[in-house]
């Protein structure tokens, strides 16, 4: 069989809110998630063993012999649940930054789910695919759906989104990693109520309409921790035709929202003018996976 190549499109969370906290720990979440055009890629080829190669741009920040990889580790819990012996040689391409709010490495995994049932043909049920990837991390469930999802509970529950209007995204990143459970052990106040998107916004513009009366409710405690947020946000909000600036997930990563793609590839250029050592990239909002 040839070699499976699978698209792992970052993560935008277009608004997050904490709702509230379970006896164990574990915050509950309520999220609109849409995918951008640009990603990493998983390539799964036929071999004797298991094994993962990295390249790309950002692969110095990932270690490829670490035995905790989630690629691996997806690959592993695969195939046990298959009952076959886990056999391919993966290359996962990074050019994502790491440790950045828009769920780099819970994209790779469910990347390397799809590719690796398509390469061993193995047909899981929905529900095995959805607990094991949920067993891997809280957002590899919506990464392994791929299209714009309403996201709640701990990240196990999610919903169809009414359709989205075209819109284009600038996401911008200082190049610096952020730790989740760092962001919500700084976090204050109350929680917020869930709210949900319900109705078809009719173009962009009113997408960040509704998008402004809800919001991220991590992002102060992520500015408090890594001050370039701050800055980031303020540079998006600045350039021509911004519709909305904000942090997606946990951060560091910002989007800008944009009506069209000249508008965004202008605001990424004007970034990267100021920002040259950030990692900066204009991409279409996905609705298909």
């Amino acid at each position: 069989m040839p070699p499976i190549r699978v698209d792992a499109w970052a993560k935008v969370n277009l608004f997050l809110h904490v709702t509230g906290k379970r006896p164990d720990g574990y915050h509950l979440l309520d999220s609109l998630v849409v995918f951008a055009g640009i990603g990493d890629t998983i390539e799964a080829a036929p071999a004797q063993s298991l094994s993962l190669e990295i390249t790309g741009p950002t692969a110095p920040l990932l270690d490829a012999l670490d035995g905790d990889n989630i690629v691996l580790a997806a690959a592993r819990k695969l195939a046990a649940l298959c009952g076959i012996d886990a056999r391919a040689r993966i290359t996962l391409t990074k050019r994502l930054p790491v440790a950045a709010g828009i769920g780099g490495g819970s994209a790779d995994a469910a990347a390397t789910l799809r590719a690796l049932t398509a390469l061993w043909q193995v047909t899981p049920s929905a529900p095995q695919l959805h607990d094991l990837a949920l067993s891997l991390g809280a957002d590899v469930p919506v990464c392994l759906r791929g299209t714009p999802t309403r996201m709640f509970g701990i990240g196990e529950k999610l919903e169809n989104t009414p359709p989205l209007p075209p819109a284009w995204l600038v996401l911008v990143n200082p190049r610096i990693g952020l730790s989740t459970p760092a962001v919500f052990k700084a976090r204050q106040g109350c929680f917020h109520d869930a709210l949900p998107l319900t109705t078809t916004p009719r173009d962009a513009g009113h997408l960040a309409q509704e998008l402004r009366r809800r919001d991220n409710d991590l992002a102060t405690a992520a500015q408090t921790l890594v001050p370039e947020i701050t800055q980031a946000l303020d540079l998006l909000g600045n350039t021509p035709n911004c519709l909305l600036a904000r942090m997606s997930g946990s951060g560091a990563t910002c989007f800008g929202l944009y009506a069209d793609q000249a508008s965004a590839t202008e605001a990424a250029r004007q970034i990267l003018a100021h920002r040259p050592g950030w990692w900066c990239h204009a991409a279409p909002m996905l609705s298909t996976p």
